[in-house]
């Protein structure tokens, strides 16, 4: 079969000149049971070479030897090494047969690849014959040999034992994971139960703890119902005087109790720390600090009794009204726990250790109340940066104080008058301490040389705690001064601006002049330029509370809005914006197309006419309401336009309503809509009989330059009469 595929690869064969080639021998005999050998590829000149050398006997299993693959090119073959032996066997060797023809030299190396590989591979199924245990060449390992029989024996027996030794192993294996496993469960199963039990206790001590909580929890209550029972005829006495309830943000007799709490509180602030530090615990001087004492905590104690637990609160959105809901919901605060820490009366210690201020140092925790006062009375001062500024410069003086403590602490330690830097012990101890730490926190200089260490520890944390301290008060100072002046600044900025762009400009100086009235006198009545600003940054319900307080009166005094819906007015009262015009501007001009109409605010307006308008018809002053008329007037007949001159008499303050805003609003009420028309047509009637003679005399006009309408046919009359009555009655 291969020699027929090797015939047909071939082609025809044409002899060339001068050439010859060697034909591999095609019938090699192998030595019988060969040991196994990779394939190793010879050339056809050696492979022939080795053939003659070997017996010609032929061997009991022939087969055929694998032919070497050829050189992908042909190439003239050579004389065989031995010529004698080549003469001998010439007889029963065919001819060479002669070389091929290469059409294509890439499909003639592909041919001889797959030809050499088809070779290669029918000595492996030679080899597989010979060994059946022989596997694939690439990852097989070498052939067994054959054994003998006692070597097969004692190779089966190890290989039993082998097997025995692993089974055993196994076995013993699995019994250690079994084992393991048991051990496993066993200890799961334990600590399941010590969970269990764990979990038992932590339940029974869950349950012994919510028995105690409970227990405390009724104690407590019934301790505070007695207080409450003490306290109810003080309470209730002092209902008709505070109230049952105190609402702590608009009460101003909650807030002057608060400034009575906070001076107690700035009273132990300063003088505890005063006392401590300085010798003024003296015999004559210990009553009255005494009494000061008492004084203080029978303020403290009646807050937290009377007013504290009267502040109203709020749950849910809900304002909590109720004493004692407003009671329960103080006693669960912070504030309370410190209320209840700075009356702990550790004054009784007096009569153990003497009389010390330090055991009133608990008297501080009632700091949450200051802070409290301060906030409450920005919110109700006009000028709040007044009190921020007080604030800060208390806290620059209460720095000053402390240090001025110290001082006195540091000069008793290295002993007073022993040095030129420490207190010389003459005069007032406070004032003369007080006034070093002026000098020494504000670093004016002057001060005497410290000497020793510790002197010089001293005066250099002083001035590194001024720079400090110092540093951040300014700064704040810095901060409230500038909100304070924010509204100004930007008035100022505003106006430095529009002067600039005047000049820039080249307008003319008595324009200059009215836009910088205007500025000034707007910032002086109202204090800001535009009042829209600030009443945008609110909600609606309260810019609508606002405009009702203010123009709500004024608008439902107008005859033109009587009997429109109360709801239409409120909008409207959102839509006004205010003008201010200075003395002899014309808020409007006779013959100009009206688009707003006019609420005066402030001051007074005149309504004028004649050649030089020197003729004053009417003054208008505040609360009057002027060009209503234009706003529901078309440009037909010339509704629309002004018929007077009005004026500014003085300055004058103006809300305008505009035409657009009007109707936005009656898109949304169709029944005063038509109120407003009606009384609109009833008002331009009322102008006199001037303006209808007026009108009448342009209708004639009208009828001369046209002619006279014909009359209607009497036919035509009668017919569309019925017509006309039935669509009305279909119409209703």
């Amino acid at each position: 079969m291969f020699s027929k595929f090797k015939g047909l690869v071939s082609g025809p064969q044409l002899p060339l000149a001068g050439t010859s080639r060697v034909a591999p021998d095609p019938d090699p005999a192998p030595a019988p049971n060969p040991p196994p050998a990779p394939v190793k590829e010879e050339k056809p000149a050696d492979k022939e070479n080795e053939a003659k050398k070997a017996d010609p006997a032929p061997a009991q299993a022939p087969a055929p030897a694998p032919a070497p693959a050829p050189t992908p090119a042909p190439a003239p073959a050579t004389d065989p090494a031995n010529p004698a032996q080549a003469g001998a066997e010439g007889q029963e060797a065919p001819p060479p047969p002669p070389p091929p023809i290469v059409v294509n030299k890439y499909s003639d190396e592909q041919l001889r690849a797959t030809i050499k590989k088809m070779r290669e591979r029918t000595e492996l199924y030679k080899e597989k014959v010979i060994d059946q245990y022989a596997s694939s060449p690439e990852l097989s390992p070498p052939v067994t040999p054959l054994l003998s029989k006692e070597e097969y024996a004692k190779v089966t027996e190890e290989r039993k034992r082998q097997a025995e030794e692993e089974r055993l192993r196994k076995e013993e294996a699995e019994k250690k994971k079994k084992e393991e496993q048991e051990r496993k469960k066993k200890e799961a199963e334990q600590k399941k139960k010590e969970e269990e039990e764990k979990k038992k206790a932590e339940v029974k001590e869950e349950k012994k703890e919510e028995k105690m909580e409970d227990k405390r929890a009724k104690a407590i209550e019934a301790a505070w119902s007695f207080v409450d029972t003490l306290l109810a005829p003080i309470e209730n006495s002092l209902d008709s005087v505070v109230g049952q309830t105190i609402d702590p943000f608009t009460d101003r007799r909650y807030i002057a109790w608060l400034s009575l709490v906070t001076l107690a509180f700035n009273y132990n602030t300063w003088f505890i720390t005063t006392r401590l530090c300085f010798p003024y615990h003296t015999a004559n001087a210990i009553p009255y600090w005494f009494a000061l004492d008492l004084l203080a905590d029978f303020i403290y104690l009646t807050d937290s009794i009377v007013f504290q637990p009267r502040k109203q609160c709020v749950k849910g959105g809900d304002i909590i009204k109720d004493r004692k809901i407003t009671k329960q919901n103080y006693r669960e605060t912070e504030r309370f726990q410190a209320d209840i820490m700075s009356l702990i009366p550790f004054d009784l210690l007096y009569f153990q250790f003497g009389f010390k201020s330090i055991f009133r140092a608990n008297r501080l925790l009632k700091a949450d109340t200051y802070f409290e006062f301060s906030d409450r009375l920005e919110s109700i001062l006009t000028k709040a940066y007044i009190w921020r500024v007080i604030r800060t410069i208390g806290y620059l003086l209460f720095m000053l104080h402390l240090n001025a403590c110290i001082y006195y602490v540091a000069s008793d330690y290295q002993g007073i008058g022993q040095t030129k830097w420490v207190y010389s012990g003459l005069g007032s101890a406070y004032l003369r301490c007080y006034y070093f730490a002026v000098r020494s926190l504000i670093n004016i200089g002057g001060l005497n040389e410290p000497h020793t260490v510790f002197e010089i520890t001293f005066q250099m944390t002083n001035f590194f705690t001024g720079v400090f301290v110092f540093s951040s008060l300014i700064g704040q100072m810095r901060d409230v001064i500038g909100a304070a002046t924010a509204a100004q600044t930007y008035f100022r900025s505003n106006m430095d601006n529009t002067v600039s762009y005047m000049v820039t400009n080249r307008i003319p100086s008595l324009v200059q002049n009215r836009v910088r009235t205007w500025y000034t006198y707007t910032w002086d009545a109202q204090g800001m330029l535009d009042e829209s600003e600030l009443l945008d940054k609110m909600p609606l319900v309260m810019k609508t509370a606002i405009a009702v307080d203010i123009n709500l009166t004024t608008f439902q005094k107008i005859d033109l809005f009587k009997g429109c819906d109360q709801q239409m007015l409120v909008d409207m009262l959102l839509r006004l914006k205010s003008i201010i015009y200075l003395p002899g501007d014309f808020v409007v001009k006779k013959g100009d197309i009206g688009k707003e109409m006019y609420i005066i605010k402030s001051g007074a307006v005149q309504v004028v006419g004649g050649p030089d308008n020197s003729i004053v018809f009417v003054t208008l002053k505040a609360g009057c309401v002027f060009g209503e008329i234009s706003l529901l007037q078309s440009s037909k007949d010339g509704g629309n336009r002004r018929t007077a001159n009005v004026k500014a008499y003085g300055f004058a303050n103006l809300f305008v309503l505009e035409k657009k805003d009007l109707f936005d609003i009656l898109i949304h009420y169709p029944e005063s809509q038509k109120v407003l028309a009606r009384k609109g047509r009833k008002l331009m009637k009322a102008k006199g009989p001037a303006a209808a003679a007026k009108a009448e005399e342009k209708k004639k006009k009208g009828l001369a330059l046209f002619g006279p309408k014909p009359p209607t046919p009497k036919l035509l009359r009668a017919v569309g009469g019925n017509i006309n009555k039935k669509l009305i009655d279909k119409i209703k």
